[in-house]
């Protein structure tokens, strides 16, 4: 009998009809029963304060640290905002980059993705996202960017509904459960 692979999305939009908490909604249903996607909600991180983490770390943020120990392997998106990732997103990746060199995400398999109304689909953040995560030395899944121009066209009833876009991204899940798994993936 296989286990359950259990992958964690995290979503740099706050917004209630978040496009990129939408994708993930979707790649949630889209599993097969062999894998499963929690989305965890960033609305309680504060800002990263060193003098608040360790003995006084705060709760949101343990659960969050917790979460993505859980986890196998993690989703990402990002929308882009002036050029970069969210801020709410480069603030809980500060966090989960913490202790210094015992990091939860070191050694974790990561697949991101970016998406704007934009036809560049906000590539900008998505090497900013990878570049962060490189950093904390996160393995990033190797498939090629995803990145989704024109989201709002590509979003109906809170789900991705282009099926283009549907089909590249999921290829791109399924690499990350291979990577979960012990395959391969690579550090950018």
């Amino acid at each position: 009998m296989s286990r359950t692979v259990r992958l964690l999305g995290l979503s740099g939009s706050l917004r209630k009809q978040s496009a990129h908490t939408a994708v993930l909604c979707s790649v949630a249903e889209s599993l097969p029963e062999t894998a499963r996607l929690d989305v965890h909600g960033l609305e309680a991180i504060p800002p990263y304060n060193e003098d608040c983490d360790g003995a006084n770390t705060p709760l949101a943020v343990l659960a969050l640290r917790e979460a993505v120990a859980r986890a196998d392997g993690l989703l990402i998106g990002s929308p882009e905002y002036n050029h970069g990732m969210s801020g709410v997103l480069k603030n809980a990746l500060d966090w989960l980059s913490r202790p210094h060199g015992q990091s939860v995400l070191s050694g974790r398999a990561v697949l991101t993705f970016t998406a704007s109304p934009a036809f560049t689909g906000g590539v900008r953040a998505h090497q900013q996202l990878n570049e962060t995560l490189w950093a904390i030395q996160a393995v990033l899944v190797a498939y090629p960017q995803i990145v989704i121009g024109g989201v709002g066209g590509k979003i109906r009833d809170g789900q991705l509904v282009d099926e283009a876009t549907r089909s590249f991204l999921l290829g791109g899940v399924e690499r990350l459960i291979e990577c979960a798994l012990g395959g391969r993936a690579h550090s950018a």
